[in-house]
């Protein structure tokens, strides 16, 4: 097992702590007094049962036995123990639940810093597949490896301290026999299944993300003849699942077998041991009967760490994904300060340089924009004009350089929408919002007359990606979403793509009128009607300025002439 694997479970292993301290040492406390009561329970009944049947070879020992007491203990240690475990299930379920809950939200925390959840978000599958399916491997590290491991050494001590009552040597024999092959057994198994566990949660995320693929693209990929091949790697990728559950199937059916052999031979020791005592006087027939029961249950805890072994491959997987977002500071944001008065945002010689990439997305750039400005950022597409929209708003960080700016709203290129209500998604942008105002921000939009035709309006249930509206339509909805947040400046990132131009103009001038005097706007664009309704026009090519010109300059109206027309 890798030692890098086990330093990630320090930060995990903090948060189990910090979070939920209280519960989960009470559900280890409860887990170890359920095993110890079963250990009993077990220990006493074989002795009530050998004692009594001894009691009844003679009236004298049959009428002078006390059944009462033996009893009474049989009936409080079975009560205890299913009592025990009742409240064990409950206790330590709620508080790994109630752990994941607060892992989660600290890795959309961590997911939300600068440039963290970008590089995630070209493979969304892989970041669904951290916040669900990794969060949930976790829970096998407090229930199926912290929890049982303590209880197993627990219950090889008291095996141990019982047994010594009887003979110290027959204790140390026995505790040797348990507690070593007890913990070597499912350490072993838990180094055999740590590939097959890595390679099966791989398959398995390659699987989930190509089915997802091809039932969201079966359309697109049918006109590109392309349908039959991705079906041929959905079903590639689950012959490798298949294959790696085969090999962690054989593992955990090698160690059950060990599991039996070390406890049928231990079992075979301790009768003979007790046998021999017994004959010698040392011990009575009860007693060893007492001693075979209490190895025998003292070995249950042991073999339910092997569901636990099998699984710490997969944890440590989760563990190493996951820590270093849980480990990193909160990232400082991209606006290190606030601008001068009258100012709207200001960059000073600011650089960017994604990672993985060649050159810097951004070098040199030095701009100032004053409130109520309205700017265009004109060029090609890979120019760094979305690269600049992503700086103001706080989603990456520059390398060098700084930036002050007033707070702001990002209107991206694609438009996220979610399988809710026309209401609930515009209520991500403000949720105190009454219809009144969600029905403003959809006229300025231009989709208020559309909603208020529709059957149910407001309530109006959306599909997956906002299926039910047109790519138009879907494009309007998330531009009324920008009106509900009042910020002082708005980031629109091609803003009217996918309109046509008499909507596309009358949602920009809608926009420009409700943005106000005092508001700015900064458009990212290659078509004319956006840039028409700019102050000025920077020219963006490689990350840098190349020119610049404000309405009624020479050179303006040769600017947005030159942009694409509608």
């Amino acid at each position: 097992m890798r030692t890098r694997g086990f330093a990630a479970l320090g930060p995990i292993i903090r948060l189990f702590w910090r979070e939920r301290r209280g519960g989960l040492v009470a559900g280890a406390a409860l887990s170890a007094f359920t095993v110890l009561a079963g250990i009993a329970l077990l220990g006493v009944s074989g002795w009530f049962v050998t004692a009594t049947a001894i009691a009844g070879l003679s009236m004298a020992t049959a009428l002078a036995f006390d059944v009462f007491a033996p009893s009474a203990a049989i009936r409080f240690l079975a009560l205890s123990r299913t009592a025990g475990r009742y409240f064990e299930r409950l206790q330590t379920h709620d508080a790994t639940l109630r752990v994941l809950a607060g892992l989660r939200v600290n890795l959309f925390r961590g997911f939300a810093a600068p440039g963290a959840a970008r590089a995630l978000a070209l493979r969304p599958a892989r970041l669904l597949f951290r916040l669900t399916a990794d969060v949930d491997a976790l829970d096998s590290l407090y229930l199926r490896v912290l929890v049982p491991g303590a209880v197993a050494v627990v219950a090889g001590l008291a095996a141990i301290i019982a047994l010594g009552i009887l003979s110290w040597p027959l204790a140390l024999a026995v505790g040797a026999a348990i507690v070593l092959p007890g913990l070597a057994l499912p350490a072993l198994a838990a180094r055999a299944a740590e590939k097959p566990a890595r390679r099966r949660a791989h398959t398995q995320e390659a699987l989930r993300a190509r089915a997802v693929d091809m039932v969201a693209g079966q359309s697109e990929l049918a006109l590109a003849g392309r349908l039959d091949a991705q079906r041929e790697r959905v079903e590639n990728a689950d012959r490798r699942e298949y294959a790696a559950d085969l090999a962690l199937n054989r593992i955990d059916s090698n160690t059950g077998f060990g599991f039996d052999m070390v406890t049928a031979l231990i079992l075979a020791g301790v009768l003979l041991a007790g046998a021999a005592l017994a004959e010698a006087g040392q011990i009575t027939a009860p007693l060893a009967a007492l001693a075979l029961l209490i190895a025998f249950a003292a070995l249950e805890p042991f073999a339910a760490l092997r569901r636990g072994a099998m699984e710490l491959g997969r944890t440590l997987l989760a563990a190493r994904r996951l820590s270093p977002r849980l480990e990193a500071e909160p990232a400082a944001s991209a606006v290190h300060a606030a601008p001068d008065a009258g100012i709207a945002m200001a960059f000073d010689n600011v650089r960017l340089r994604y990672p993985g990439r060649g050159g810097a997305a951004i070098s040199g750039l030095t701009l100032t924009i004053a409130e109520g400005e309205r700017v265009a950022l004109i060029g090609a597409s890979g120019a760094g004009k979305s690269s600049i929209m992503a700086l103001i708003a706080g989603e990456v960080a520059p390398d060098a350089g700084t930036i002050a700016a007033l707070p702001a709203t990002l209107l991206t290129q694609r438009t996220e929408l979610f399988q809710d209500t026309l209401r609930a998604n515009l209520k991500l942008a403000f949720p105190a919002a009454g219809d009144e105002r969600l029905m403003e921000a959809l006229d300025a939009a231009g989709l208020g007359d559309t909603v208020r035709g529709l059957p149910h309006g407001l309530d109006t249930e959306l599909g997956e990606q906002g299926l039910g509206l047109s790519g138009g339509q879907a494009r309007r909805l998330a531009l009324a979403r920008l009106v509900l947040r009042d910020t002082p400046v708005w980031l629109l990132d091609e803003p009217s793509e996918g309109l046509d131009g008499k909507t596309a103009r009358d949602v920009m001038t809608k926009i420009k009128a409700r943005a106000g005097k005092h508001r700015s706007l900064l458009i990212a664009t290659h078509i004319r009607r956006e840039a028409e309704i700019a102050d000025r026009l920077i020219m963006i090519n490689s990350g840098r300025i190349v020119s610049a010109y404000r309405r009624g300059e020479p050179g303006f109206a040769g600017a947005l002439a030159a942009l694409r027309p509608d």
